[in-house]
Order: structure tokens, then C-alpha cells, then sequence
């Protein structure tokens, strides 16, 4: 180990990555006056093309701390359905203004706001400490158990952070996850898909996210403040065809698919403006270690279908701070309490996988085979006729399977019941 360490540092729990489960992992124990350290790779939160999309699960458990309404604040846009296009028709796939729910919509808004707002929120707790440029070398191993990390700041100086509890919430290129063995088991989705934004018209459609379908073709239009965020998809493998075969094809074929953006493709005027999304769905078999738990995309990637990688992220978080915060302010954590995080949330994360598998395999797939003209699955036409099953896939990708819920002995603010543990 490298002994040029400049500072070092003691906390109760030391979150690697701040994305939307890392800093709302972060808030929650700091409300209960737990001393956490979120450390954040980058220098700041502004990424494009990161999930931004907020489903009724997050709302309400925003909601339940008194944060849903300042959220709601920032600048977005209201998905209140998913419609597929295909051959002039539209199909109705989710109507979220069916559901029984404060927030009856996918709330469309930029993550670095959303994660401004929530860092903001957690940086009025004296225990809540966030670190920027923070970039991960080393997890600290003694006697077989983590006990905090090495980090390397942005003059590239050593830093050592302490822990009861290391949490790896860094994505799905995880540094944590690499450094403490986890394997990832992985399937392959036959899709990739190029992200880029072009803009909105006050006559375009309004409060939907939809699906245009046709000529072995598909096409991802998510409502933005004054943008679309378009995913064009194609089966894995054929970007380099399409990049080989130019840009000008290429806004081509955008305009033949959904002839109404055919006035404002001409912005797409470079390749670096669309990103690739190489699709992964995959999980680690074990979440933890004696001082250590994966959460969020560290723990298992989640596929895009549905947008709801955030929200499944952040529902590990709410599960965590449940089921921890006690130990963690008792300092002491046992690998039977990280089992158990596990053991309460694995369950819907694969069964949401598997939906979005069943989706990629049934749908998306069948969209993208130009050898013959596209159908829905003949079982999702009839759920979506019956009245009693028709809000399944809206409840799905509202609130997934057993959402978590702040658990009442967390909803109340620990640090606000003694002022001077808030700044």
C-alpha cells in the first residue's frame, strides 16, 4: 500500500459514486446524524445522455422526507404516457394517469439538477461530507473485512477515508466492484442504441414518450423541457455500417421514420453529437463483503427499456439506509444485516430484468427484423384491452416489483429534532 497518504480521514460510512443512489443513500443517513462520505469521481455532476427520468416510486418517496415538490421545482417535462407509432397507428402501451398515486406521470428532468438538489439537501448535515475529483485507487483490506478506501484527488495527492461501511454505488463500470473481485453475470441484449437530442416544437406532441416502429426500424422519442431525447435503435453490431454509411443517411432515415422531425434533423451535424449505448443487463452474484455492499448498477446494470435504472438505484439506497442506519450508528455492521439488503432487493431487480428481457426479446427484436411487417405480441394486445390487466406494464415501470419505501423511523429528521446537528 502507498504510504504517501496526505490526510486521513474517519467516517461511519464511506459511498463510493455520486449518482442519484449514492447521494440519496448519502441524505438519508445524514438525516439520522450518521457520519457519511460520498466520494464523486468527476469534478462536477454535468454528463449528457445520463437517465433522467424520475418515476411515481422516487416522488413518493421524495415525498415522504418533503423533498418531491423543491424537485419538482426544476424545470421538467410530464410523461403521462407511452404510445407505440407503427404504420400510422397508435397503441396506448402505459397510461401512468390511471394509477392511483400523488405523481401519475415520469417526471423528465436534467440528473445534474436532480443531483445538485439532493447533494444541496445533504449538505445541510453537519456528518454529510461530499467529495469532488475523488478517484478511487484502493479499497483499505485488514483481517479479511473493507474498512474504507485510498483516493487520489485532483493534484493526484493520496488520501486515505476510514469506514465502518464502504458502499460501492459507481456505476456500472464500477471501481469498487473491480477492486473487491465481484464478477458480473451478464446476457447479452441484441441491441445498441445511439443517443442525441434535437428540438421541440411547441406543436409536437405533448406528455408521451413514444415508440415509432416500422421497416425494421425503432425510434425512441423521450419529451424534454425544449428538447427530444431520441434513441435510435439498432441490433448489436450495426453502428459501424450506419456511421460507414454517413450522416446524411442517416438524418434521412431519421426523417423517413418520423417524417414530423424532419425540419430540425439538419442540427445533427457530427457524429460526436450522438453517443452509443452498448445495452447491458447483468448482476453480480454477491452484493457484499464482511465491510462492504454493492448497490445500484455496481451490483446489477440495468437494461434502458423503461428508464427505470435510477429509480430501481435509488429504491437499493432506500433499502439500505432502512435496514443500516441502526448498526451504522451502533458502528458496527454485520455481513448478515448487508445480506439482508441484499436478500430484500434482489428479488425485483430480477424480475424486472426479466421483463426487460422478455420486452428486448418480444418486441424490440421482432421491431428490428425488416423481414415482415411488426406486431405486439398477441398476449400484451389482450392485457392491454383488459380492463383489469391493462395498468400492469404502467405499474411496472411506475413503481417496479416491491418498491421500497422510506420506513417510518427514517422519515423523521433526527438532525432536525437536534438543531445543532444541522448547518
Amino acid at each position: 500500500m502507498d504510504h504517501n497518504v496526505i490526510e486521513h480521514r474517519t467516517t461511519n460510512c464511506c459511498v463510493v459514486g455520486g449518482g442519484p443512489a449514492g447521494l440519496m443513500l448519502g441524505l438519508l443517513l445524514a438525516r439520522q446524524g450518521i457520519k457519511v462520505t460520498v466520494l464523486e469521481s468527476q469534478i462536477d455532476f454535468d454528463r449528457d445522455f445520463r437517465g433522467d427520468t424520475i418515476h411515481p416510486a422516487i416522488l413518493e418517496a421524495l415525498d415522504q422526507i418533503g423533498l418531491a415538490e423543491r424537485v419538482l421545482e426544476i424545470p421538467h417535462g410530464r410523461m403521462e404516457m407511452a404510445q407505440l407509432c407503427s404504420e400510422g397507428l397508435l397503441t396506448n402501451l402505459a397510461d401512468f394517469r390511471r394509477l392511483k398515486t400523488r405523481f401519475p406521470f415520469v417526471a423528465v428532468l436534467p440528473q445534474v439538477e436532480f443531483l445538485n438538489c439532493i447533494a444541496g439537501e445533504a449538505s445541510r448535515y453537519s456528518g454529510f461530507e461530499l467529495v469532488m475529483g475523488a478517484r478511487v485507487e484502493e479499497l483499505i483490506q485488514e483481517s479479511g473485512s473493507s474498512h474504507g478506501v485510498l483516493y487520489r484527488d485532483r493534484q493526484h495527492e493520496l488520501h486515505e477515508v476510514r469506514a465502518i461501511l464502504t458502499v460501492g454505488a459507481d456505476g456500472r463500470f464500477s471501481k469498487v466492484r473491480s477492486l473487491c473481485g465481484a464478477e458480473l453475470q451478464s446476457t447479452s441484449p441484441p441491441m445498441d442504441v445511439l443517443w442525441f437530442r434535437v428540438p421541440r416544437r411547441p406543436d409536437d406532441p405533448h406528455d408521451q414518450l413514444r415508440f415509432h416502429v416500422g421497416g425494421g426500424h425503432l425510434v425512441v422519442l423521450l419529451e424534454r423541457d425544449r428538447e427530444w431525447q431520441v434513441g435510435y435503435v439498432l441490433l448489436k453490431g450495426q453502428f459501424g455500417a450506419t456511421k460507414a454509411a454517413g450522416l446524411d443517411a442517416f438524418r434521412r432515415d431519421l426523417s423517413r421514420h418520423v417524417s414530423w422531425l424532419a425540419d430540425r434533423v439538419h442540427v445533427l451535424k457530427s457524429w460526436k453529437q450522438i453517443v452509443v449505448l452498448s445495452v447491458q443487463s447483468s448482476f453480480v452474484k454477491r452484493w457484499h463483503q464482511p465491510g462492504l455492499l454493492l448497490i445500484g448498477d455496481a451490483a446489477h446494470v440495468m437494461s434502458p427499456i423503461g428508464g427505470v435504472g435510477i429509480n430501481v438505484a435509488i429504491q437499493d439506497a432506500i433499502s439500505a439506509a432502512n435496514l443500516l442506519t441502526e448498526a451504522l450508528r451502533q458502528e458496527s455492521i454485520g455481513l448478515d444485516q448487508l445480506e439482508t439488503v441484499q436478500l430484500q432487493r434482489e428479488g425485483a431487480v430480477h424480475s424486472i430484468q426479466d421483463f426487460q428481457t422478455m420486452v428486448q426479446n418480444h418486441i424490440i427484436k421482432n421491431a428490428l427484423n425488416n423481414a415482415q411487417p411488426f406486431r405486439l405480441p398477441l398476449l400484451l394486445r389482450i392485457l392491454l384491452k383488459l380492463p383489469v390487466l391493462r395498468n400492469l406494464p404502467a405499474r411496472i415501470i411506475a413503481f417496479g416489483i416491491r418498491p421500497s419505501r422510506i420506513s417510518e423511523h427514517l422519515i423523521l429528521d433526527y438532525c432536525n429534532s437536534r438543531s445543532f446537528s444541522v448547518q
